[in-house]
């Protein structure tokens, strides 16, 4: 069911009203993400679900179009009561990005006129959305977000044939090791399992270990992989049975997403993670994707920015918009990180998924 959003924010704009509603309840939430062009995989009902089995946050969603009619536009975000980080809007936790299903830049800018207007009254720290080479601050008078956060996004175009696709990857960084690990004998395992989703845990703990950050909960995996079934695959190279690496890709009609990869540096030589890639690269063509979104990547990582621009030399911008921006949080949000960088390596592993399923719940 869909309400009014109360409060009496645009009084300039008549006879058009904002509601809000459930995605996870209301039928015309998935028909919309079916058929509209921006549309991903984190728009879906299924992510929704996930988000909310694995943390407790609330989908919701907005419109400007009247319940008992069509729903022609939306856009969808999580809310977050967080006792620690305070409740807030954010479109959408752990996703990569996430469009307003808005086919024009007037209906997007007044639902997000509206929900500013409503700040105040809902209670809200800030709302912020994730948008792909969008700029906010042009698009429209009134829109007072700004960038808290940047990206890059690389997605690489498998529309010409596979040969080309991989001609077109750097010879050396691409090219010979993934050639490189098929002379290396190694073996790939590919599906939804049991067995295949601990070989994927036990890397992903070596390597956010390495990396200091906390790891995802185990569950979280487990609910994507009840709910979105088959759209979800993964991947883990073997040496002699022993895993070695492994990521996760999602896809969403003719679309694949590379949503996490991990693996143990002590095989780097053979070149596993780029076989990986390549692996779930054509297999996605070969179900007819179009594209291969790698997902996002921070400026301040430059040794995975080098890896992906080896695919993708020209990558897009991802900038997460926030209202109201407050730059001390920020800050705040730097200084965590890098402690918890200097601290977590040391910490057992029992303890590492403590901390990842009590912080994750807060961190969205």
């Amino acid at each position: 069911m869909s309400n009014p959003l109360p409060l009496g924010g645009l009084q300039s704009v008549p006879h058009r009203c904002c509601y809000q509603f459930d995605p996870l309840l209301d039928p015309r939430w998935g028909k919309l993400v079916e058929k509209h062009p921006r549309a991903s995989v984190f728009h879906t009902v299924a992510w929704l679900r996930s988000l909310r089995r694995t943390y407790g946050y609330e989908p919701v969603a907005f419109t400007t179009s009247p319940p008992t009619g069509e729903l022609n536009n939306g856009m969808v975000f999580c809310r977050i009561n967080s006792w620690l980080t305070g409740r807030r809007l954010v479109s959408l936790p752990f996703s990569d990005h996430c469009e307003p299903l808005c086919d024009s830049n007037e209906d997007a800018n007044f639902l997000i006129r509206y929900l500013q207007a409503a700040m105040e009254h809902q209670g809200w720290k800030y709302l912020q959305v994730r948008l792909i080479d969008g700029d906010l601050q042009k698009t429209s008078e009134g829109i007072e977000c700004r960038p808290a956060e940047e990206y890059f996004l690389h997605t690489l175009d498998l529309r010409p044939d596979l040969d080309d696709v991989f001609s077109k990857l750097d010879k050396d960084s691409v090219q010979r090791r993934v050639q490189r690990a098929g002379r290396a004998c190694l073996t790939e395992k590919c599906g939804r399992s049991a067995e295949l989703l601990r070989d994927f845990y036990t890397l992903f703990l070596i390597t956010r270990r390495r990396q200091g950050v906390p790891p995802t909960p185990y569950a979280w995996f487990q609910n994507l992989i009840h709910d979105l079934d088959r759209a979800l695959e993964i991947r883990v190279a073997y040496k002699d049975e022993s895993p070695i690496a492994a990521i996760i890709t999602l896809q969403f009609r003719d679309v694949v997403y590379y949503k996490y990869g991990c693996s143990d540096t002590r095989f780097n030589k053979f070149g596993a993670i780029p076989w990986l890639f390549w692996s779930a690269i054509a297999s996605a063509k070969s179900k007819g994707a179009i594209e291969f979104d790698m997902g996002r990547t921070q400026q301040d990582n430059p040794g995975l920015l080098a890896f992906k621009n080896h695919w993708v030399p020209h990558p897009q911008r991802l900038i997460y918009w926030q209202y109201p921006y407050d730059d001390s949080n920020n800050l705040a949000g730097n200084w965590k990180r890098k402690l918890a960088k200097s601290a977590l390596p040391f910490l057992p592993n029992g303890l590492q998924k403590i901390i990842g399923k009590v912080l994750y719940r807060h961190a969205g």
